[in-house]
């Protein structure tokens, strides 16, 4: 499947924050975000993600990519940590698509979260327990008033 196509799928997110913050919360939310996407903040996030990727890649074939041209199956886990940090070195974007299960999974380099498109109910639990371990949070905007 083409990476578009999984754009018009339902997704899930992979946050720092338990849950979309409203558009009319009273919180500092942009002045936040910004903090976090500072160092040292985003380097301990991006190899939270570096490590939830690893962890689900025991149970599932990945191909990884930067441009969405060429992909790279099962890259070794010095390469996978070494293409998070690339991505988020030059906020980038990084697509690591699930062929086998038709799942996709997005980073931004200049984003604090991950999205997954067209995920299952299995890899919705193993995602959860996953994210969990690593102290992020995993949930369903609304996608009506949320775009990727």
């Amino acid at each position: 499947m083409e990476i578009e196509n999984y754009l018009e799928k339902p997704y899930w997110v992979i946050d720092i924050l338990p849950k979309q913050v409203p558009a009319n919360s009273r919180g500092q939310y942009f002045a936040i975000e910004k903090y976090y996407l500072e160092q040292p903040q985003l380097d301990i996030i991006y190899k939270k993600f570096t490590d939830i990727l690893l962890k689900l890649n025991c149970y599932e074939d990945m191909d990884f990519s930067s441009d969405g041209e060429k992909w790279k199956t099962n890259p070794l886990p010095q390469e996978i940590k070494a293409a998070m940090m690339q991505c988020m070195a030059d906020k980038q974007m990084l697509y690591i698509d699930m062929k086998p299960i038709d799942v996709m999974i997005i980073v931004s380099g200049d984003d604090t979260y991950m999205t997954v498109y067209h995920p299952t109910t299995e890899i919705l639990e193993l995602l959860g327990s996953i994210v969990a371990s690593e102290g992020l949070f995993l949930w369903k905007p609304d996608q009506e008033t949320m775009k990727p």
